[in-house]
């Protein structure tokens, strides 16, 4: 009887465990799905992008200052803006992934690989609330102007390029590029509450050097690009038209540099005027090899662009050292 009466009761408590082997373990499926939700979420902000669009901002913010502002106005800047920039490249994530699938160099974000971590009403949601939470921070904690200037990023990113121009014409990362190009704007107008020139110059300089920078990279993913339909310009012209392009929009972008300096001063402008020429020399480079295409099967474009990235962070860097350094004014 003793015996009878157990069976019921052990198989209850089955149940409700789990077999004894399992019981430690029971856990462990809903922790790797936490980490795996986790993991998507922030894949879909695009961190590598996010990184860059800091590292126009902190210098911005000690130019405008002349020095370092508050610790505190850094970090709301600094958090404000990652959420901006995450709220924009969520949504993106969102809108564009039927061509995300098609395209092998982003066939593995959270909304088309096959892991399914995150459903796409839940990525629009993500996004929706950065954004959000992006403009009350910089509001609340900054100012108002910081906090519009980030939502017009935003909207920009995404109805100017991602809705408008990046299916429709060759010119979508020209103009849509400058949504990119905000950052410096917000970092101003949180140290000063206004926007000036000097951070005209500067949105003018990453408006100027985004064409050369993601072409390099369109001309290594053409073929990723005319399957998704996208009319990069690497997709709808030749190579040498499109390098041509950029060697232009380098010289410019230089030229915009340098017109900076009579506010960062001298020592700023020696460090604009040789990485200028560094980066001009690279795209004159990359434009001779593709016009010997025929010797040089191979131009190399992603060099451009590695070096691109570099240029950017090293002139940026210049900016804010310069902005510290109690000498070096004109």
């Amino acid at each position: 009887m003793a015996r009878a009466a157990a069976l019921p009761e052990a198989a209850h408590a089955a149940r409700r465990h789990g077999p004894a082997g399992r019981r430690d373990g029971g856990g462990a499926p809903d922790a790797r799905r936490v980490r795996a939700v986790a993991g998507a979420l922030v894949a879909l902000t695009k961190p590598r992008i996010i990184e860059l669009l800091l590292v126009t901002t902190v210098p911005t913010m000690l130019l405008a200052a002349r020095g370092v502002p508050s610790l505190r106005l850094l970090a709301v800047t600094l958090v404000g803006g990652t959420l901006a920039a995450g709220s924009a490249n969520t949504i993106n994530c969102y809108i564009d992934r039927d061509i995300d699938a098609v395209m092998k160099r982003t066939s593995r974000r959270p909304l088309v690989n096959k892991r399914g971590a995150v459903k796409p009403v839940e990525a629009l949601a993500w996004g929706i609330a950065l954004g959000a939470g992006a403009t009350v921070l910089l509001g609340l904690m900054a100012n108002w102007l910081a906090a519009s200037l980030a939502d017009a990023a935003i909207v920009f990113y995404l109805f100017v390029y991602t809705l408008w121009l990046k299916r429709r014409s060759p010119s979508n990362i020209v103009i849509g590029g400058a949504a990119g190009c905000f950052p410096v704007l917000v970092g101003w107008a949180a140290v000063k509450g206004t926007v000036a020139a000097p951070a005209i110059v500067l949105f003018c300089v990453i408006f100027l050097w985004t064409p050369p920078h993601f072409w390099a990279l369109a001309m290594k993913f053409r073929k990723d690009y005319a399957a998704a339909n996208v009319p990069m310009l690497p997709v709808v012209a030749p190579a040498a038209e499109v390098t041509r392009k950029i060697v232009w929009y380098s010289y410019a972008m230089v030229a915009a540099t340098l017109a900076l300096a009579p506010y960062a001063g001298w020592i700023y402008a020696i460090a604009a005027a040789g990485l200028g020429g560094w980066f001009l020399a690279e795209a004159r480079r990359l434009h001779a090899r593709v016009r010997a295409v025929m010797a040089l099967p191979r131009p190399l474009p992603m060099r451009m662009f590695h070096l691109s990235i570099a240029y950017l962070t090293l002139l940026f860097a210049a900016v804010g050292v310069t902005a510290l350094l109690p000498w070096g004014h004109w």
